[in-house]
């Protein structure tokens, strides 16, 4: 089964100026595919993204997962925001803990636990267990928030620039982790990760869903980036295809579309 995301559109009222964000959506992912959203901002990518979520109602369309439609927030898909939305009185395993055991109260303490520290460790931040979110680095902070969002084993991970906040240094190294934990810790089977950088959308996806503002439609273009994994960040660059890619995503951005007014 896949996540399906059928001709939806979405309008914010802003006075006597409603905005249609979103324009006939329609969007497949198969399992075992991280499908990246890119374009301007405005362009509607995080309003796409809550609306798989669950968190924002759609005016038309459908969005379904494992053939169930969606409606609201639920176990099946977690979300990771750029900004790491950590409670800040409960230490990493407790914010942790907290967010499993409200996900999956099925689960019983001993197996919320259990996930709690499996994802803590793997993200290596196990002996950190105890500290609050204010005692530890904003990369420690954002490495708890995806920790937190694979223990929910979800089915379906999104990812609102998860790493647009941090230093170059500390990305690279949760990129990595982030690919390391979806294909070898977890039984997540579809990521959709919204992002700026040209770069990160050709390291991390299998597909690239180029979005547009108004009043053209949302979905400019779906390209295919065929590299494979595991990928090397230092020798990718030297790729013909990542250099193919590369420009034809510089081209659309900076040529072909204009940025929201």
């Amino acid at each position: 089964m896949a996540l399906t995301v059928e001709d939806i559109w979405k309008t914010f009222a802003h006075g006597t100026h409603p905005q249609t964000v979103l324009r006939g959506v329609d969007m497949h992912v198969q399992p075992g595919e991280l499908v990246a959203l890119i374009g301007h901002s405005g362009c509607g990518k995080s309003t796409l993204l809550k609306a798989i979520g669950g968190l924002l109602p759609i005016d038309q369309g459908s969005v379904s997962l494992d053939g169930k439609v969606v409606t609201e927030p639920g176990p099946d898909r977690a979300m990771v925001f750029q900004q790491y939305s950590l409670l800040p009185r409960l230490s990493l395993v407790d914010n942790v803990r907290y967010a499993v055991r409200a996900a999956r109260p099925d689960w019983g303490n001993g197996r919320a636990d259990a996930a709690s520290e499996r994802y803590l460790t793997a993200v290596g931040l196990w002996e950190h267990k105890d500290k609050r979110p204010a005692q530890v680095s904003g990369g420690m902070q954002q490495r708890t928030a995806v920790a937190r969002a694979f223990a929910v084993e979800p089915r379906a991970l999104l990812l609102d620039e998860p790493f647009g906040a941090l230093d170059a240094l500390t990305r690279a190294r949760l990129q990595s982790q982030l690919i390391d934990l979806w294909q070898s810790e977890s039984d997540t089977e579809i990521v959709v990760m919204v992002t700026h950088g040209i770069d990160e959308a050709i390291l991390l996806s299998d597909r690239i869903v180029v979005m547009g503002n108004a009043p053209g439609p949302s979905v400019i273009d779906v390209i295919p980036v065929e590299l494979p994994r595991p990928r090397d960040r230092v020798s990718i660059i030297d790729d013909p295809h990542f250099r193919q890619v590369q420009q034809r995503l510089l081209d659309i951005l900076m040529n072909e579309l204009e940025p929201a007014a």
